[in-house]
C-alpha cells in the first residue's frame, strides 16, 4: 500500500471517529432505579439532563431516596458506556485494530 493511500485511510479514519465522538456526545440515554421509580438521563458527556422521581417514592425515607437516585445515576453511566462501546465497535470493525483499543471519546 502506498504512503499516499495510507495517509488518505488515516484522514478517513479519524475524520469518521470524530464525528463518531461528536454524534455519542449528543447522544440520550435513561438510567432507572426502584423499578423505574426513579429515573436519571445522561448525555454521552456524562452530565446529566433531567431526574424524574415517581410521587410514590417522596415519602419519609430520605436515604432510601438517595440511594435511588445514586443507582439511577450509576446504571445510566453504565448505558452511556454500553453506548459508546457499540458505537466505536461498529466504526473499528474489521480495521484489525488490538481488542480494548481505547478511542478517545
Amino acid at each position: 500500500m502506498k504512503l499516499d493511500d495510507l495517509l488518505k485511510q488515516a484522514r478517513s479514519l479519524q475524520t469518521q471517529l470524530s464525528d463518531a465522538q461528536e454524534a455519542l456526545h449528543k447522544a440520550t440515554v435513561t438510567g432507572e432505579s426502584g423499578a423505574g421509580l426513579v429515573k436519571v438521563t445522561l448525555n454521552g458527556r456524562h452530565e446529566a439532563l433531567r431526574v424524574e422521581i415517581d410521587p410514590a417514592v417522596l415519602g419519609d425515607d430520605r436515604a432510601m431516596l438517595e440511594d435511588l437516585i445514586a443507582a439511577a445515576f450509576n446504571d445510566a453511566v453504565h448505558r452511556v458506556e454500553a453506548k459508546q462501546k457499540e458505537h466505536m465497535g461498529s466504526l473499528t470493525k474489521g480495521m484489525g485494530l488490538p481488542g480494548g483499543l481505547k478511542l478517545p471519546f
